[in-house]
């Protein structure tokens, strides 16, 4: 490989590189597949005829597309189309060969996606979510001028998958009212939905509706003294078979097991390693082809794993991957499997366990960073897991370092062994960076995550201080350089911890955040309410001291460091009214604060854009703190014949 110096630092090279995402093939044409990248400096669709090696742009929008799926037959392309990143629009689709743009689901008004199913015979099952009805999921026929209401649910819910001749439904739910742990419904599809081919139909204002048989039911909630979730992993990809991969948490974790539908026989995994020991984690599954083997996903202490299953006799193998992260998984009709992997050092690729790289990215291979150290700090909840990373060149006993405390979003996810161009970046300008694995956080169990209830963000709080506390007294981190940092639910708990910690951190940098809880409820997307209303065990109006409690718009006073804001004016997650409520206290308070406001959502789809972001964090910290390096130090990059990559933002 041929190496040159690029005068455009390293930090900003990882977020130009171009990246792919892991493709998804047509389940009945696995030469047709499709990818997202951000070739043309916005993520996109991509489409892949693997036979011929022809690729071509599917969607072109200012502020991208990432939403998309095959039909089995491989024939046409569905996208989600929103208007600038609000997540709010309708399912288009195209050729798969090129062509013009249409209207998928014709007499389907916009909504929020909540799923989408596409049969063989052409079967449509359209999940959407709204304000105004909650869940609602219609059916279309071949045939069918117009389709039909289905289901309808004031609590969030959602298509969950087709049964591979087309006539079952399976449909994620939480009508018990716990949006952290969903039940299983199982629904016949009528073969025709026409007034003359069911005798269930009624005419509404907005849709004809009909009533559909329920097959079968799994709800581990209702009268259930302690919740456990279910979900539907799909069903099995063979003709006439009603079995459904499905993960539960019996256990006290994420798991699969097969249930069959219709008799109700429940088939139990024992997953065990060479040595015989059982899988720590979670483990979530998918089929092979022929369904007679299944692909283990495997995640714990932030790495994650995959294996094979036999179904036959049980037998565990694993698949040899690097240490680090998978970032998904597909397994292929010719028994190899793809997988995008990566890890904090080396930026990700698409990989196959026939020892290839799947998919390479156009250009120049972004510079690496630095692998992460495990940490285990003593909490008020139990062991605290925290990734540690140290500015290159350094080694253990030097610093104090400033010290960037990234906090993840969520709160249901973690932070990982994966790379992260963030993170990266504000090691070249000599940060150690800090990313704590809180209560709440998913791939420790269920126990660690469901123990955020009621004192939303409080909990999290203590477990971040608990390893700050550390991190000081190891002297990795300079107690005075501290910068508290993150978006989304991050950047909710960067606010809230600049107010209820205001001596801990010296500045906070929070990107998409709720910043008045009261607001942002009000104003935000129906999936949302509906995890609100269970992590805080109702609604505003029902429990007003514990919204309270948790915003931060109630601790703005008490916040004594600079803070910047940046917020997107189209995010239906975080909406921008909330933000606006808590910087006009700010600045009638007379807090040092700095906002900057973007056309899109709940985050960037363009590279410009998110390099711009990033170099408006950079200078704000380097203003208010001392001794920062300012990264320009350039990397070295290939010709771009090294591995193909994607990046997780």
């Amino acid at each position: 490989m041929s190496e040159e110096k690029s005068v455009v630092p390293a930090w900003e090279q990882r977020f130009r590189a171009a990246r792919v995402w892991l493709p998804d093939w047509a389940e009945d044409a696995p030469d047709r597949a499709l990818y997202v990248s951000n070739a043309t400096g916005t993520y996109e669709v991509y489409a892949w005829d693997r036979a011929t090696g022809a690729h071509r742009q599917v969607t072109d929008r200012p502020n991208g597309t990432t939403d998309a799926e095959l039909s089995p037959d491989g024939a046409w392309i569905w996208w989600f189309d929103d208007h600038d990143g609000d997540e709010f629009g309708v399912w288009r689709r195209q050729p798969f060969a090129g062509g013009p743009d249409e209207e998928a689901v014709p007499g389907l008004a916009p909504s929020y996606s909540a799923g989408l199913a596409l049969g063989r015979d052409g079967t449509v099952v359209v999940g959407r979510s709204t304000d105004e009805d909650g869940t609602t999921l219609h059916l279309r026929r071949p045939g069918d001028a117009e389709p039909v209401e289905i289901y309808r649910h004031a609590e969030y819910g959602g298509v969950g998958d087709l049964s591979h001749d087309g006539t079952l439904l399976a449909v994620d739910h939480t009508e018990h009212g716990d949006a952290m742990h969903s039940a299983i419904r199982i629904v016949r599809i009528p073969a025709a939905t026409t007034a003359a081919g069911t005798a269930d139909t009624t005419g509404t204002a907005d849709a004809t509706t009909i009533t559909v048989e329920t097959v079968a039911e799994l709800d581990e909630v209702t009268g259930r003294d302690e919740p456990r979730g279910v979900a539907c992993l799909g069903f099995a990809p063979v003709e006439g078979d009603t079995r459904l991969l499905v993960a539960h948490q019996r256990t006290g974790r994420w798991e699969p097991m097969v249930w069959d539908v219709v008799t109700g026989a429940e088939t139990a995994l024992t997953l065990r390693d060479e040595q015989g020991r059982e899988l720590p984690g979670d483990v979530s599954a998918q089929w092979r082809p022929g369904a007679e083997e299944l692909l283990i996903e495997h995640e714990y202490e932030a790495r994650s794993e995959l294996f094979s299953y036999s179904l036959a006799d049980g037998r565990l193998t694993r698949l040899e991957t690097p240490r680090g992260t998978v970032g998904g998984a597909t397994a292929r009709p010719d028994g190899t499997v793809e997988y995008l992997w990566s890890s904090a050092a080396e930026p990700p690729a698409v990989r196959s366990t026939a020892g290839t790289v799947v998919l390479r990215a156009p250009g120049p291979v972004p510079p690496g960073s630095v692998p992460v150290e495990d940490v285990w700090v003593d909490g008020p909840g139990g062991r605290v897991h925290a990734l540690v990373q140290r500015p290159a060149g350094s080694v253990p006993g030097d610093g104090p370092f400033p010290t960037l405390f990234e906090v993840h979003g969520g709160p249901t996810h973690h932070d990982s062994d994966s790379f992260a161009a963030g993170p990266a970046a504000w090691l070249d300008h000599g940060f150690a960076v800090v990313r704590v694995n809180y209560r709440g956080s998913t791939g420790y169990g269920q126990a660690w995550t469901d123990a955020l209830q009621e004192r939303i963000g409080l909990i999290e709080l203590e477990d971040i201080a608990a390893v700050r506390e550390w991190a000081v007294a190891s002297g990795l981190a300079d107690p005075r350089r501290l910068v508290l940092i993150g978006g989304s639910w991050g950047g909710y708990l960067t606010l809230l911890g600049l107010g209820v910690q205001p001596d801990a951190w010296a500045l906070g940098v929070a990107a998409v955040p709720v910043a008045d809880y009261h607001t942002a409820y009000a104003d935000e997307m129906e999936a949302l309410k509906s995890l609100d209303r269970t992590l805080f065990g109702g609604t505003p109006e029902e429990v007003p001291d514990r919204f309270t409690a948790s915003s931060p718009l109630t601790y703005v006073d008490r916040v004594r460091v600079p803070v910047y804001i940046s917020a997107g004016v189209n995010d239906p997650r975080c909406p921008i009214r909330q933000i606006e409520n808590y910087v006009e206290r700010l600045e009638q308070l007379g807090k040092p604060h700095e906002v900057y406001r973007y056309d899109a959502g709940h985050g960037s789809l363009v590279v410009e854009e998110r390099i711009k972001q990033l170099r408006l964090e950079l200078d704000f910290v380097r203003r208010h703190l001392d001794g920062v390096s300012d990264g320009t130090a350039a990397g070295t990059v290939g010709d771009g014949n090294g591995n193909g990559n994607g990046e997780s933002a």
